[in-house]
């Protein structure tokens, strides 16, 4: 049964929605198909009531050539979906910290950087999984300066993130003691999380379809990237996982979601088992 049509919505013409599609893919990477005409059609509306644009040729005029970019911005938060919780896929956390990090300690000095990064990292969740998966699981945190970076597209997330308050359902696998370690109550039904990870996590807004945001990351010993880009097409998908091996320093890895298959988007990567999962390495320079 198709879904019943909302008389507030405007309508929108097919060659409307595909060029605003087109449009949103070609800046984000993003590619809406058909099924999807619905949700964006009410996110349009919504944005079109807010800045009282008449038409579509109206608003996406606006879209198109406003110099801030903060209408696209506004359109980037209602469009991108942010669902997350601690401790989601763990056996790649436990991989970091019983093999990945291990590995890379081997081949440099104490003392030395080793940077981790998380995109899209939503309301910080991922991030701050493996920051205490590292204080809990490493023994030799302590002997390096571990930088993680958490990024994402949307900037209501970001703020969500800096904050670090959370409801019970982001909290549901943690154990109780790591509740009490690294969590306090917020108010009746909420958690923060304790000032000290927050501090260790550096938050900035990445889209990963634009070179001018990625290029400030080079060198990355760690890359998680994971459920982003089965809402990428395949040349999307080729595009990023290039961008995202560029990013990576020599022997870095990069860590997909269980369901993305690298196979089928580049063969720059070596795969590596780490117990329980594969993740992707970049060949060393000796290997170039």
């Amino acid at each position: 049964m198709s879904a019943l049509v909302d008389p507030r919505l405007p309508v929108f013409t097919p060659e409307e929605l595909a060029t605003f599609s087109e449009f949103f893919y070609r800046h984000t990477g993003i590619l809406f198909t058909s099924r999807k005409d619905y949700f964006v059609e009410r996110r349009l509306a919504e944005r079109m009531e807010a800045t009282r644009s008449a038409s579509f040729a109206d608003y996406f005029t606006r879209l198109r050539f406003q110099p801030s970019g903060e209408e696209l911005q506004n359109l980037v938060n209602l469009l991108t979906v942010n669902e997350t919780y601690f401790y989601r896929e763990d056996y790649q956390f436990k991989a970091l910290v019983s093999g990945i990090l291990p590995e890379l300690a081997r081949a440099r000095p104490r003392g030395t950087p080793i940077s981790l990064w998380s995109l899209p990292c939503s309301t910080g969740e991922e991030p701050y999984s493996i920051a205490m998966q590292i204080l809990d699981g490493w023994d030799r945190a302590d002997e390096f300066e571990i930088e993680i970076h958490g990024s994402d597209i949307d900037t209501r997330v970001l703020a969500e993130a800096r904050r670090g308050v959370y409801g019970e359902r982001a909290l549901h696998r943690l154990a109780p003691d790591v509740r009490r370690r690294y969590f306090a109550r917020h108010g009746t039904d909420d958690w923060r999380i304790c000032e000290e990870l927050r501090q260790s996590v550096e938050f900035s807004i990445v889209n990963l379809a634009n070179p001018l945001d990625t290029r400030r990351f080079r060198g990355m010993d760690v890359i998680f990237c994971r459920n982003l880009l089965i809402y990428f097409d395949d040349l999307s998908r080729r595009k990023a996982v290039e961008t995202l091996y560029d990013c990576l320093a020599p022997g870095g890895f990069l860590c997909l979601g269980h369901s993305e298959s690298m196979s089928r988007m580049s063969s720059l990567f070596t795969a590596r088992a780490f117990g329980e999962t594969v993740v992707h390495q970049k060949p060393t320079q000796a290997e170039y």
